[in-house]
């Protein structure tokens, strides 16, 4: 009965686990999204639509994807869901380029936090895949992110 109680113990703590990494990704998602909309402020009109369509629709299906993922884990299993709060733009720049390079970094250490989370098998021990799948595909969302903030930052000013 004890090795019943430490298994389900075991599991419940993974399960938190999953959801307190996957609260973090979410929530770097949506500091990129947040400095993206301040980039857009700075930009030029032929610049800011390209922003909004190469970096900021992508990103914000990726942030919906992670919020809706973490939601219903978290109803699979009965376990508390995330608060997920608008962001504020962490701004030390005062130019597009770097504010658009600061949201790039945000993207990396989300999707780096997701891999992780991948990695670590987690998702498999835990046996959900629905979860596993929406992983996948948010980190497909995140996957050029860098590449098409520097094709942006390098047309810029001309």
């Amino acid at each position: 009965m004890s090795k019943l109680i430490a298994m389900a113990y075991t599991n419940a703590q993974a399960r938190q686990q999953l959801l307190d990494a996957l609260a973090s990704a979410a929530d770097e998602i949506g500091v990129a999204l947040a400095n993206l909309g301040e980039a857009y402020e700075q930009l030029d009109t032929y610049a800011a639509e390209r922003l909004e369509d190469d970096l900021f629709r992508p990103l914000q299906t990726a942030y919906g994807q992670a919020q809706r993922l973490h939601a219903e884990f978290a109803g699979r299993y009965g376990l508390p869901t995330h608060a997920f709060e608008a962001a504020h733009p962490q701004v030390r720049e005062h130019d597009a380029k770097g504010i658009m390079n600061t949201a790039a970094a945000a993207v990396e250490r989300a999707d780096a936090a997701l891999a992780a989370l991948q990695d670590s098998m987690l998702p498999v021990e835990v046996g959900d895949p629905p979860l596993r799948a929406g992983l996948a595909q948010v980190r497909v969302l995140l996957g050029d992110i860098r590449r098409r903030t520097r094709e942006i930052i390098r047309t810029l000013g001309r």
